[in-house]
């Protein structure tokens, strides 16, 4: 199985790593990891790096992304989803077009979030969520995060339809539930789909099921690294350079000259365009110089 990254249609139910699973499964690749978790009860776009494709997991998880979901309110729950327990409900008051104007435009931009407990986020070593289901509530940090587009819309009377582009590290549970907070009636998330992670979307994702029916569809879905690499600047080495970047030689970077643009990652083609190795820009003491990121196995390369 050639390297890349497989864009997968994930359902609501099982894990991201119950997904990473089957799909190493049913390629029988050597290495997969995903590229950013979605958690069990939500569907939608789950980015999975086959073989030398999970080495460019930091860009998708460092990435902006976009989802659609559903708000229940006047209903508290642990988890701030639908899984949880109930702890609280409360009357919904009446939202016209004015009272959902103004919710949106409160959490639209800059926030501070505070993580929830059921998150994998680790407290001196220790999954939050295992802390949760212990009955533990321990102190937490808030984190900036950025609503950069936010829609909303009501569904029937106790439900409103979201529509959210954000940076990384947002929870949508906790947006949820924080608007529940802010209209005095609680809340939490009925449903999620995530639409988008950086600049690839749903367009081109496979479902799991296409993926167990037909190992050409998966490999027609499979994006090569360079493709997947997007917008990301790109810079062509002839032969003799690729050859020794992957011999990981950083002495080759400085024949590469200034980049092209800021402090950015650049991918770094071979003549054919397949992904030899990420190069960033640093920039220390007013000084700046090439450092080598990763690099990509020839025999492993997008062909």
């Amino acid at each position: 199985m050639n390297s890349g990254i497989l864009p997968i249609d994930k359902p609501e139910g099982p894990t991201s790593a119950h997904v990473v699973r089957r799909v190493k499964r049913i390629l029988g690749a050597r290495k997969v990891g995903h590229l950013g978790t979605l958690d069990p009860f939500a569907s939608g776009l789950l980015l999975v790096g086959i073989n030398e494709g999970t080495k460019i997991a930091h860009l998708f998880l460092n990435a902006a992304k976009s989802y659609s979901g559903t708000i229940a309110l006047g209903t508290e729950t642990d988890t701030q989803d639908l899984t949880g327990k109930v702890i609280a409900t409360r009357e919904v008051p009446p939202l016209g077009a004015a009272e959902l104007e103004r919710l949106r435009a409160a959490f639209i931009g800059p926030l501070r979030q505070l993580p929830p407990m059921y998150s994998a986020l680790k407290k001196q070593g220790v999954p939050l969520y295992r802390l949760a289901r212990q009955g533990k509530d321990v102190p937490r940090t808030a984190r900036d995060v950025t609503i950069d587009r936010l829609r909303l819309w009501r569904i029937g009377e106790s439900e409103l339809g979201l529509e959210v582009s954000c940076s990384k590290g947002t929870y949508i549970r906790t947006l949820a539930a924080d608007m529940g907070a802010s209209l005095g009636c609680g809340a939490h998330l009925k449903s999620l789909r995530r639409l988008t992670c950086g600049h690839l979307d749903l367009n081109g994702a496979i479902s799991l099921e296409a993926l167990e029916s037909s190992a050409d569809r998966a490999a027609q879905a499979l994006l090569p690294l360079a493709k997947a690499l997007g917008p990301v600047p790109k810079l062509i080495v002839d032969a003799a350079k690729a050859a020794r970047l992957r011999a990981g030689q950083q002495g080759v970077l400085w024949e590469l000259g200034l980049p092209d643009t800021g402090n950015g990652v650049t991918g770094l083609l071979d003549g054919a365009g397949r992904l030899v190795a990420l190069a960033q820009w640093v920039t220390q003491g007013g000084e700046g110089r090439w450092q080598l990121l990763r690099v990509f196995a020839p025999e492993e390369a997008d062909l």
